[in-house]
């Protein structure tokens, strides 16, 4: 187990965690979000990101750093917290998203890591290789080999009580980015960010975001505190928790409030385009529009910054909650339903729900069906996965009905879309007392007509027969041809 990094509490691939940062000694509450800081700029005080907003941890660029002389300097004589002005702890990046984006850099892994420990760096990075998507595959596999080698000379490296980061990457080869994770969960690193998605969130691709961060977990390891780098957009904050992140880094909130855009957790919209500001952040409440765009440039600037912190860490705390009340597809689901994009991400995160389940509560407070996608949620497939170890009688009755009177059957059980049969003893058991809507869609129909069948291929020589309300003929059609059925429609059962 990795001392650094604790699990408190899950809901699907989603925890709070406890993050030891021995250096700094603090310790960080994940999700976390570290603001990004350019050394050679000031939108936001750090200082103020910790007393105002209440940031734990922060995340600057060493690279940077080494090649400003006089900033180079004073790091070096006063140290990173007395140069940033910050008490909480401090992640360094390495270079590689200069090397990503200039072609080359002229410091090597362990002259970056040694920098970082002398300038007091709390949670360093060596010099990866940042594959962007959609390469080819030889290119994917010699620049993973590269990264590999420099995680593994990274572990060489006297570093003190300083953590080390191991970057997951293999672009959008899902079994590269499995290897890699395994890889890296195999050394004695600490922290380990997906590399390489901020190509693939600029591009609106959640789905393959969500699909690179699902391969690199299944390689690293259940303790493995995992970085999302770049997800700098708190609309997408839910979905990669969901999938297991813990730790987002984000320029997002100055890097927007430079062009003058406005963070919402729906999207982003420019200042000129608001005639109300739909918040309620000390930002918001103290200022108009007009207001706003009256501001000297600089002005604007530092107060859209501060709106966009305060949304972005309002998303956060607003993630824990629904980690810690178990609700959190449900927050999911709502986001997205903010672009088209954001609902294929949550798609792709379905298409994961084994996965997902193996780290969800079996119990939980209430199972909210709020879409067509709650049907594949994992409870569902948790409780499809039940029915094969339940104790089926000779001949079955799985009804919407009321239990029937005589002895016609041995048992009634019942079923409930979307999960399917069940026994009544359980009916007041998580997630069976699902809040289901009256107009019950299609594909909650068809999660519970599967879980007939997946009862019917347990119990092979059982007599069952199902009682259902209207269900469709496309839907009965999933139904094996040994379950019979009735129609209750037009009877008071």
């Amino acid at each position: 187990m990795r001392e650094c990094f604790e699990v408190r509490d899950t809901d699907a691939g989603g925890r709070i965690g406890e993050l030891t940062v021995p250096r700094a000694d603090v310790t960080v509450e994940t999700p976390a979000l570290l603001p990004v800081i350019n050394p050679n700029l000031d939108t936001i005080a750090p200082r103020r990101l910790a007393t105002e907003f209440g940031a734990e941890i922060l995340i600057t660029n060493s690279y940077i750093i080494h090649e400003t002389e006089d900033v180079r300097e004073r790091a070096l004589e006063d140290g990173l917290h007395e140069l940033l002005e910050f008490p909480g702890a401090i992640m360094t990046d390495s270079g590689s998203f200069q090397l990503s984006e200039y072609g080359d850099i002229d410091v090597t892994t362990e002259e970056i890591l040694e920098f970082q420990r002398e300038i007091g760096s709390d949670i360093a990075t060596p010099v990866d290789i940042p594959t962007p998507p959609d390469v080819d595959r030889e290119r994917a596999e010699a620049e993973l080999e590269t990264t590999q080698e420099r995680l593994e000379l990274a572990e060489t490296v006297e570093t003190g009580d300083m953590l080390v980061s191991a970057p997951v990457q293999g672009s959008t080869y899902p079994d590269l980015r499995e290897a890699a994770g395994r890889h890296a969960d195999s050394t004695s690193l600490d922290v380990f960010p997906v590399g390489a998605v901020v190509p693939l969130m600029n591009d609106y691709r959640y789905d393959d975001m969500i699909d690179v961060v699902a391969a690199a977990k299944r390689g690293l390891g259940a303790d493995a505190p995992v970085h999302l780098f770049g997800a700098g957009h708190p609309m997408m904050f839910a979905l990669a928790a969901a999938m297991g992140c813990d730790l987002f880094d984000s320029a997002a909130y100055a890097l927007y409030a430079r062009d003058d855009r406005y963070l919402t957790v729906r999207g982003t919209r420019h200042l000129d385009d608001l005639d109300y500001l739909p918040c309620s952040c000390p930002v918001c409440t103290e200022h108009s529009p007009d207001d706003l765009r009256a501001l000297p440039d600089d002005e604007r600037e530092s107060e859209l910054g501060a709106h966009n912190l305060h949304v972005t860490f309002e998303e956060i705390r607003r993630i824990k909650q629904a980690i810690r009340a178990g609700n959190l597809l449900e927050l999911v689901e709502q986001r997205a339903r903010a672009h088209p994009t954001m609902l294929d991400g949550y798609r792709t995160l379905l298409d994961h729900a084994a996965q997902l389940e193996r780290s969800d509560p079996v119990s939980k407070g209430s199972f909210f069906y709020t879409s067509a996608e709650s049907a594949r949620r994992p409870e569902v497939l948790r409780h499809h996965r039940r029915l094969e170890r339940l104790a089926v009688p000779d001949s079955l009755l799985v009804t919407e009905g009321s239990s029937p009177r005589g002895d016609e059957y041995d048992d009634s059980w019942r079923v409930e879309p979307p999960f399917g049969p069940f026994p009544r003893s359980l009916s007041k058991s998580y997630p069976l007392t699902a809040e289901v809507p009256d107009r019950t869609d299609r594909e909650a129909l068809e999660a519970a007509a599967d879980g007939v069948a997946r009862l019917a291929a347990a119990n092979p020589d059982a007599d069952i027969t199902l009682g259902h309300r209207g269900w469709p003929t496309g839907v009965l059609g999933r139904l094996p041809a040994n379950v019979a059925v009735i129609d209750l429609s037009d009877t008071q059962t």
